[in-house]
């Protein structure tokens, strides 16, 4: 059990993470040692952007950034919405290649890429950790306006739970 009382780590409740506890959570209130974290996809315009936005909600002090191979014009707005409804704003985010990095040293390079369907892209600037953390591509969603945005809503939860639990792992 962690020090939280049971209301916010992915250990004690990992699909219950409720916004107000994770701000009270003990992480927020260890020594802090801060970290730089490059979060990486295909397109940096849903997945990456979510967990950058995830990530700077979980703790101001954790400098991240987030890039792609192949960057999209701009931050899929379906990420955007799904965001602002749980609180989060990426309005400003932009979609960044990842040579705009490569120079840049990193303690975490993080591929969210679903490895089943796509090939993760490697970055191979000096980063001391690199993780794959993978998820489904939102943008592959088909149906009805709201059945799509449901699997953005799906995305962003589990990117919640997945972040989460690596950012309350920093701290052990």
């Amino acid at each position: 059990m962690s020090n939280c009382g049971g209301n916010c780590c992915p250990s004690c409740s990992p699909e219950g993470l409720n916004l107000e506890d994770i701000k009270r959570c003990e992480p927020n209130k260890t020594p802090f040692t801060r970290r730089k974290i490059l979060i990486i996809c295909t397109g940096n315009s849903c997945r990456s952007q979510m967990a950058q936005g995830w990530l700077r909600f979980f703790d101001e002090r954790l400098d991240v950034y987030s890039a792609g191979t192949r960057p999209e014009k701009k931050v899929n707005p379906n990420a955007v919405k799904v965001m602002e409804e749980v609180g989060i704003n990426i309005k400003g985010h932009y979609t960044k290649h990842i040579d705009k990095f490569i120079k840049e040293n990193f303690d975490y390079a993080i591929t969210v890429c679903d490895s089943a369907k796509e090939s993760c892209p490697v970055f191979s600037g000096n980063v001391k950790n690199q993780l794959h953390i993978g998820f489904e591509d939102p943008a592959d969603a088909t149906g009805t306006e709201e059945e799509i945005l449901d699997v953005y809503r799906k995305i962003r939860d589990e990117i919640k739970v997945a972040f989460y639990k690596f950012y309350t792992e920093l701290f052990n």
